[in-house]
């Protein structure tokens, strides 16, 4: 993800924009390359004001794998919202699946955790997505999961 003609960049006011996550849960710092209907790299800062932290590892903080993969999700969310052009219309992505996650090397607190993703399938309502997130270009984890487009739950 070098550069590509085309593609550009979100800052964290657009990635608000393209996702319904607020904190604790947002967990996609900026958008630095996003080419439409094919990929995007963007950054989570991993610091160790996380909340997780705390309790996952004291002594030895550790990422949790579930929410790498949340973020490798959300990311390719920004990808489904811009690439289909859901933005302002109330419309959700949903996890759907995870299949052959596998997790290479732990995520510490310090370090720009870079989230890429890419289409491996779009529908209308159901898109498969391949993510890989990496630091230093070396990658720590990655997986292939699905998500459907829908409505928000009813308010309760």
């Amino acid at each position: 993800m070098d550069g590509e003609a085309g593609a550009r960049a979100l800052d964290i006011r657009a990635v608000m924009a393209a996702l319904p996550h607020r904190y604790p849960m947002l967990l996609v710092d900026r958008v630095e390359e996003l080419v439409l209907d094919e990929r995007i790299a963007a950054i989570k800062a991993v610091t160790i004001n996380e909340g997780f932290f705390q309790g996952h590892f004291p002594g030895r903080p550790i990422m949790p794998g579930v929410l790498i993969v949340e973020a490798l999700a959300q990311a390719a969310g920004v990808l489904a919202v811009e690439s289909l052009e859901l933005s302002g219309t109330g419309k959700l992505v949903y996890f759907m699946a995870i299949d052959e996650a596998k997790f290479r090397k732990p995520v510490e607190p310090g370090v720009l955790l870079r989230l890429e993703a890419e289409f491996v399938q779009k529908r209308a309502k159901v898109c498969k997505f391949a993510g890989r997130a990496k630091i230093d270009g070396q990658v720590v984890a990655e997986a292939q999961f699905t998500a459907m487009i829908a409505d928000p739950p009813a308010a309760l």
